[in-house]
């Protein structure tokens, strides 16, 4: 069984740690405050941007999935997360002198700035500009460029348990879709999935869109949802003004066909099998 750290192990992190350990890895949580890990999660209290706190990483690691997330929308915490605590992990890698068997960035569908909704896969540019995606793109640069068998996987939107503000909008009332926008997502638990079987696919790509089967409209998936809470359906707005325009920007299908091709099997196809799930815990409750 493999030794894995989880660098950055939040929401994501916690679901794929809880995947690993369930078929018998070592598996190390590591953020600023482990206390509230789950039992089997190996609690490392560290913090990415600050060197000194990771001179002590377990020792003959044999994977490493960072999966940190910004915690903000500002350039600073986008370069704190993703660039910053990249390089600062991996020299901390390198003055231990650990060889990993493979390291996994995860990163996001952002980093492409097509607005015309055309189909796109890992051969499409990625040229999107801004803080997030220029940081993105610099953090997978440094990971290709490690010395470490290296592969990045771009997430979609991630909806999930504890992820219910579309849901919480649209029985709201507070929904607004724009006609024409595209969307890809993709749920919690097949993020953790993905990544848990890239790290023992053989001989993989370097890089994966990790979206689910079906990139949809937004406003389909708003009257999806509206239908299926049994509320009115959204107001629907053009894409017209600065605010409209900057999300039009990102107008895009993204394919997961090099994902299923390399036989990961999707828990939730598409928006439809993942909300319901999340319409019926929220039932439940």
């Amino acid at each position: 069984m493999a030794r894995i750290l989880i660098a950055g192990c939040g929401d994501v992190g916690t679901a794929l740690g809880l995947q690993l350990i369930q078929v018998g890895h070592t598996v190390w949580g590591l953020r600023r405050n482990p206390s509230r890990l789950p039992a089997g999660l190996q609690p490392l209290a560290a913090d990415l941007t600050k060197p000194a706190t990771l001179r002590s990483l377990p020792p003959e690691l044999d994977y490493m999935v960072y999966a940190a997330a910004a915690g903000g929308s500002s350039p600073e915490r986008y370069r704190a997360a993703y660039v910053d605590g990249v390089a600062n992990i991996l020299q901390a890698l390198q003055a231990q002198g650990q060889r990993l068997r493979r390291l996994i960035l995860t990163s996001s569908t952002s980093v492409y700035g097509q607005e015309d909704g055309a189909y796109l896969d890992e051969d499409a540019p990625a040229q999107a500009s801004g803080f997030g995606p220029e940081s993105l793109r610099a953090g997978e640069e440094l990971v290709w460029n490690s010395g470490h068998p290296a592969l990045v996987i771009r997430f979609g939107g991630i909806y999930g348990p504890g992820r219910s503000r579309l849901i919480d909008n649209v029985r709201n009332g507070r929904a607004v879709c724009t006609p024409g926008l595209y969307t890809n997502r993709i749920h919690r638990d097949d993020c953790a999935g993905a990544i848990a079987h890239l790290l023992q696919l053989e001989n993989p790509a370097r890089l994966y869109l990790g979206v689910d089967d079906e990139p949809a409209l937004q406003c389909d998936v708003m009257s999806w949802l509206a239908r299926q809470l049994g509320v009115a359906e959204p107001q629907q707005k053009a894409a017209a003004g600065s605010a409209a325009e900057r999300r039009m920007r990102a107008n895009k299908r993204c394919s997961n066909a090099r994902l299923r091709a390399s036989a990961y099997r999707f828990r939730y196809p598409s928006y439809r099998e993942g909300y319901r799930a999340l319409l019926n815990s929220v039932d439940a409750d």
